[in-house]
């Protein structure tokens, strides 16, 4: 008698597919592309008058001038501080603009570093305001109720959330006070946010042959 072939093993379903493609399948399978299209279409309207604000403003006063001006003014634990200030409380001031001052200094990749620093620590100071700001019974109570479903989405993609606010010119404040809102665990705020030193470095790669 012949013996019995051996079954041929179960070809796994995800076998041979590239790891860029599985986690374009995860990130399907979990609604997180829709989620983000969503969450995009909901912040869009607020972007807009936010946008429109800051134009009409800077039609009137220019705010270049201004933060220009303030760099050349202010004594540097008076820039510094300001940079805190705004890295800290939704970091709507662009970076570049202390970039550019601190490539004016005698040393410039030290005064780089400190803004680095800053705003890295100030992104972690802003994911305590957003734990803070769940604490208010208003907040929680809608938090917990109607927003249940987004926020568990939420937590899933908090390092995605961090990175991109960390790297891309988007800001890293608002990024990090969302990822508190959302209670994503800190140690991953520390770790994804510590590419905000990455990106202070490759601008002063760059500025610093301008300037």
């Amino acid at each position: 008698m012949k013996p019995k072939a051996k079954p041929k093993a179960k070809e796994k379903p995800n076998a041979g597919k590239s790891r860029s493609k599985l986690l374009h399948q995860y990130y399907k399978y979990t609604g997180f592309y829709s989620f983000v299209w969503k969450s995009v279409l909901k912040a869009l309207p607020y972007i807009i008058i936010l946008v429109a604000a800051v134009f009409v403003f800077n039609h009137f006063f220019s705010i270049n001038n201004i933060l220009v001006r303030m760099t050349e003014t202010l004594p540097i634990w008076g820039v510094l501080g300001v940079f805190f200030v705004s890295e800290t409380l939704l970091g709507l001031v662009p970076p570049e603009i202390f970039i550019a001052w601190a490539a004016k200094m005698d040393m410039p990749w030290l005064f780089l570093s400190f803004l680095g620093f800053i705003s890295y620590f100030g992104g972690l100071i802003s994911y305590w305001i957003g734990i803070a700001i769940t604490k208010i019974p208003v907040v929680h109570n809608y938090l917990e109720v109607k927003m249940a479903k987004q926020l568990k989405n939420s937590k899933k993609w908090g390092g995605f959330l961090i990175v991109v606010g960390a790297l891309l010119p988007l800001p890293f404040s608002i990024s990090c006070m969302a990822a508190g809102i959302i209670e994503y665990p800190f140690k991953g705020v520390i770790l994804f946010g510590s590419l905000r030193l990455l990106r202070f470095a490759i601008y002063g790669l760059i500025l610093f042959q301008v300037f």
